[in-house]
């Protein structure tokens, strides 16, 4: 553990971001894993849904800086195309 006052809170304040980036980057995957579970079931409707609903997390994250803004643009462009091939 740091002697350092500010090192201290420094310590603390990277557990508490750790802990935050850890869970919004868990919502990520589950959401993004809903619509691969939707898509591989063949139920278009629920892969549209669940895209729908992961669209926003994907782009959260983005903004949050948890992932580049390519790999937001990536995600969401092979999941958009992955469901438009059930159709």
């Amino acid at each position: 553990m740091a002697n350092i006052a500010q090192a201290r809170k420094r310590a603390r304040q990277a557990e508490k971001h750790r802990q935050r980036n850890a869970a919004q980057r868990s919502t990520l995957r589950t959401a993004m894993k809903k619509v691969l579970k939707a898509i591989r079931t063949g139920d278009k409707t629920a892969a549209t849904e669940a895209y729908k609903a992961a669209v926003p997390v994907i782009d959260r994250a983005a903004n949050k800086g948890l992932i580049h803004a390519n790999k937001a643009a990536r995600h969401k462009s092979r999941l958009n195309a992955n469901v438009k091939a059930l159709g």
